[in-house]
């Protein structure tokens, strides 16, 4: 039986690279961002379905339940950066912060509520991706760690609610990407991990299907 596995922000670091090891191992996927282009290519690379569109949109998370109603994985990985460059909570523009939450914490709530009937079918598994920002107080960080923290009790809780499921909210650490690089210079993000190599880590984590919690992958 093939498993079947959402995963959002796949266009691009990180979840491209989760994509593209669950695609190797036969998994069916549906994958969503918001470049809808970028997205069919990669879709079309893996034989995967493309569902384009915003998470943080009701109406986009509804489809994206509807195409997979049988479900092994939901992978919330889609995140927003905020404001740059990075400001200090004194001056965090709190527009910016209210969409954010939208974005890093309302959404991959909306969407594991939509996912719970099929989720709990398949005795399935939940991966929310948090930071290390979430719990370190790093100058500049404060908007974007306080949805890591958020996103991360969510899912602390999660765990304990729904305990015929596996939950686990993952540290990636820092990796090289187009975010990281819009946070700390592209020069600086070229030192951090390679996104194929974090994602070879959680596939490893998804295989071995652990107890539910916190999990560090660098």
């Amino acid at each position: 039986m093939t498993n079947t596995a959402i995963i959002t922000g796949a266009s691009r670091g990180l979840g491209l690279a989760l994509a593209r090891a669950l695609a190797g191992a036969g998994w069916k996927l549906v994958l969503t961002a918001r470049g809808a282009e970028e997205l069919g290519r990669i879709a079309d690379e893996l034989g995967a379905t493309a569902v384009p569109g915003d998470v943080s949109d009701p109406a986009h998370v509804r489809r994206l339940a509807a195409a997979a109603p049988e479900l092994d994985l939901l992978v919330n990985n889609a995140s927003d950066l905020g404001a740059t460059p990075l400001p200090p909570l004194g001056d965090y523009p709190l527009d910016t912060f209210r969409a954010l939450l939208e974005t890093n914490v309302t959404a991959p709530l909306a969407l594991v509520q939509a996912t719970l009937p099929a989720l709990r079918a398949a005795r399935g598994s939940i991966v929310n991706i948090t930071s290390d920002a979430a719990t370190g107080a790093y100058e500049g960080w404060g908007g974007y760690g306080a949805t890591k923290a958020a996103l991360e009790q969510l899912s602390n809780v999660l765990s304990a609610e729904e305990r015929d499921l596996r939950v686990w909210w993952v540290d990636p650490g820092e990796m090289n990407t187009r975010m990281l690089a819009d946070a700390v210079g592209a020069e600086e993000a070229a030192g951090a991990a390679d996104p194929a190599k974090v994602a070879a880590a959680l596939y490893d984590l998804l295989a071995s299907r652990p107890a539910s919690g916190k999990v560090s992958l660098q």
